[in-house]
């Protein structure tokens, strides 16, 4: 079994993200993996997510407060303004009730898209974009990892921000591959 990969290349990051905004439009799909690329949530958290959890007094959060299913750890994640503008799109076009999942099924509206149903919408985009990577729900959270320490994150501040319990887990998060190390020693001038 292969390991789910972040999507390194930002070009293909581009075609990736936005996928179901500009081939095929979608747009709880489009904020679907915008929200996973942008919170670094775990595909079981986004989907739980309502949206109460993230208006309060008509305006969107600075931050999202959960207790994660996975772990039963608290987090707090800020929404940055890519995150905040596509949730306004979504929240506008749809109209919902502050108690129903951001993500809700198509076939039972009163329940979350299930993560079968999450992994087909993130490998339809991949596949179309050619992403020939094992890509699945976990690359979206990956990818927030991987592109936060290429752009100078500390791996111990990324271990927090993943809420992970060992540094080894996060440095696995990281895929960082030969051609990294390599890279490392064409740039280092001593």
């Amino acid at each position: 079994m292969s390991t789910t990969q972040p999507i390194k290349d930002l070009k293909t990051l581009h075609h990736f993200k936005n996928y179901y905004l500009q081939q095929e439009p979608n747009l709880r799909n489009y904020t679907l993996i915008i929200l996973g690329l942008n919170t670094a949530l775990r595909i079981n958290d986004l989907l739980h997510l309502k949206w109460e959890d993230i208006f309060a007094q008509n305006r969107i959060r600075e931050h999202i407060y959960i207790v994660e299913r996975k772990t039963g750890k608290e987090n707090r994640i800020f929404l940055n303004k890519e995150a905040k503008s596509v949730l306004k799109m979504y929240y506008r076009n749809e109209k919902p009730a502050l108690s129903a999942y951001i993500f809700a099924s198509a076939r039972e509206s009163s329940e979350p898209l299930s993560r079968c149903q999450a992994y087909r919408i993130v490998r339809r985009a991949a596949e179309k974009v050619g992403l020939t990577d094992h890509i699945s729900c976990h690359s979206l959270r990956k990818t927030f990892g991987y592109h936060a320490w290429k752009q100078g994150t500390p791996p111990a501040l990324l271990m927090s921000i993943f809420n992970h319990s060992s540094y080894r887990i996060t440095l696995r998060y990281l895929c960082i591959d030969q051609e990294e190390k390599d890279q490392v020693f064409k740039d280092i001038r001593l």
